[in-house]
């Protein structure tokens, strides 16, 4: 019987081991650094990524030395609670959490260590902060916002005949749920009516989209990140079934939906990288610096032009004034 509990104690340490070291980390800690800082990343895709690379980038061109330990929940929230807990009790400089349930994570772990957020759609929807403009917490960073009025009005340009529109998104997701209500009123002002398709688990992805077919004339997807990392599944079947997708940003463009107008995340990222480098030379602090947004001239609109030819899609509409 001891011997049971042993080996049972014994496996459970090594599942959270595997946790902390094995988290999908691209990148681990360095000696010789003046700043230790936690990165935990939601999980991996397009959008993402790129927002972590322009965080360091920035960082190095802050002048700022740090040690950095990188480590990827892979989308599992036990793992991101498990990473939260190991980065509060390696008493980190500075943690910089990509994406809403990641920043929620380690937000709910420590007032005290300064945290920057990117790809976090409302930080203050989201708990993380009193309000926006004043954080009043150790929480400060970027918002991936995205002009959705803008991307329901390329909709409309690229598809005039598009009645009913399908919005998908995951449930889980307070950014997404908070964009979808954009979505709604916009796509409405638009003569348009809407259905709404949500997942719970990325299994759930290909026979929600499967279901859309008949119903919608064209899917419309946030900057969900269960999506995004599902979307060459998405794109899969709804291109299949003749349903273009306009989608939150451009890196689900580039895995098969057909366009978006929407915001850089490397620069999104090297954004925050420029307020966590002041939190770090104590020229200011969290709790007094509003969540940034970049500027709508920053936005870019990108085109799938193999989807496009797949569905039959004009695009020289795109080029009228």
């Amino acid at each position: 019987m001891k011997l049971k509990k042993f080996a049972a104690a014994a496996l459970s340490a090594a599942v959270t081991l595997s946790l902390l070291t094995g988290c999908g980390s691209k990148e681990t800690s360095s000696g010789g650094g003046d700043y230790n800082i936690g990165i935990i990343q939601l999980t991996e895709h397009v959008a993402l990524d790129a927002a972590n690379k322009g965080f360091v980038d920035g960082l190095k061109e802050e002048g700022i030395n740090a040690n950095i330990d990188q480590k990827n929940a892979q989308g599992d929230q036990s793992a991101l609670d498990t990473i939260a807990t190991k980065f509060v009790n390696d008493k980190k400089d500075l943690v910089l959490a990509i994406a809403t349930p990641a920043a929620q994570a380690v937000a709910g772990k420590t007032k005290d260590i300064p945290i920057v957020v990117t790809a976090v759609t409302d930080a203050e929807e989201a708990g993380l902060v009193k309000s926006n403009e004043k954080p009043d917490t150790n929480v400060t960073g970027t918002s991936d916002l995205n002009p959705v009025k803008e991307q329901i009005e390329l909709l409309v340009k690229l598809l005039p005949e598009a009645k009913t529109v399908g919005i998908l998104y995951c449930s889980a997701e307070d950014n997404s749920l908070f964009q979808a209500e954009i979505a709604k009123k916009e796509i409405e002002a638009k003569g348009l009516k809407y259905k709404v398709y949500t997942v719970s688990n990325s299994n759930e992805i290909q026979t929600v989209v499967e279901s859309m077919a008949g119903d919608v004339d064209v899917i419309y997807t946030p900057t969900d990140n269960m999506i995004a990392a599902g979307m060459a599944t998405v794109s899969m079947v709804a291109t299949d079934n003749k349903i273009p997708c306009i989608v939150g940003e451009s890196g689900m463009v580039d895995n098969g939906g057909l366009a978006t107008y929407g915001i850089d995340y490397y620069n999104l990222g090297k954004m925050t990288a420029k307020m966590a480098a002041k939190i770090l030379k104590g020229e200011a602090k969290p709790e007094d610096m509003p969540i940034e947004y970049l500027e709508a001239a920053e936005c870019k609109l990108s085109v799938n032009k193999e989807t496009a030819e797949k569905l039959g899609i004009d695009l020289s509409v795109l080029d009228e004034n």
